[in-house]
């Protein structure tokens, strides 16, 4: 074999071992990936998680309206009250509301109490006022720690019956819309007093 050759081989050797030691990452470069990385998700999940938060509220708001419309075909089927009559099986008219909101909305499960987020189908508390001229219907948003209330009055109401706890939201004619923050219990029979973590509107849902 020539000295030619055997130069030319050895260049070779000494190539490919100046190629393999450059290729692939230093530890730096792998170190600042995952500093970028850290970042991305840093900025990327709190964003996620407040657009689930709102989506869980509007999904929220979105059973209480669709509730509504069917309480005042209710109210307007019985006269104009929400006061409907009871029977053995449902013996008062909240329940009675609850069970023939069931009847009208089956992807929606209606009940006196106290209802939890993440049920399905949904879950909604009514309550009638004992003159049948007031319902309320509240949902608790899943994930958020809200209760969203909705009361619809077709004339003055009284602090009385399941408006008694309801001294600071609008018991004049119209329908209110509320919303409780951060609360652990949500039932339209026992609605919050407006303060600063419960609010009320007559123009729509109040701001997230």
């Amino acid at each position: 074999m020539s000295e030619s050759t055997i130069g030319r081989l050895l260049s070779r050797r000494i190539d490919a071992n100046e190629s393999s030691e450059s290729a692939g990452f230093t530890l730096i470069e792998l170190m600042v990936v995952l500093l970028i990385l850290a970042i991305l998700l840093a900025i990327a999940i709190p964003t996620f998680l407040g657009v689930t938060k709102s989506a869980n509220d509007r999904s929220a708001q979105s059973n209480l309206n669709t509730a509504l419309i069917n309480a005042k075909s209710v109210f307007q089927a019985n006269s104009q009250s929400y006061n409907l009559a009871t029977n053995a099986t449902y013996t008062t008219p909240s329940a009675v509301m609850a069970a023939t909101l069931a009847v009208a909305e089956p992807n929606l499960s209606f009940a006196t109490g106290t209802v939890t987020a993440g049920a399905a189908p949904a879950q909604v508390s009514v309550a009638t006022a004992t003159d049948g001229n007031g319902v309320i219907l509240a949902v608790q948003a899943k994930a958020t720690n809200n209760c969203w209330f909705v009361i619809d009055n077709s004339a003055t109401e009284a602090a009385t019956g399941p408006y008694a706890n309801l001294t600071g939201a609008p018991l004049t004619p119209g329908t209110a819309y509320g919303e409780a923050k951060n609360v652990t219990t949500c039932s339209a029979a026992a609605p919050p007093t407006a303060s600063a973590t419960v609010v009320y509107s007559a123009s729509g849902f109040p701001s997230i």
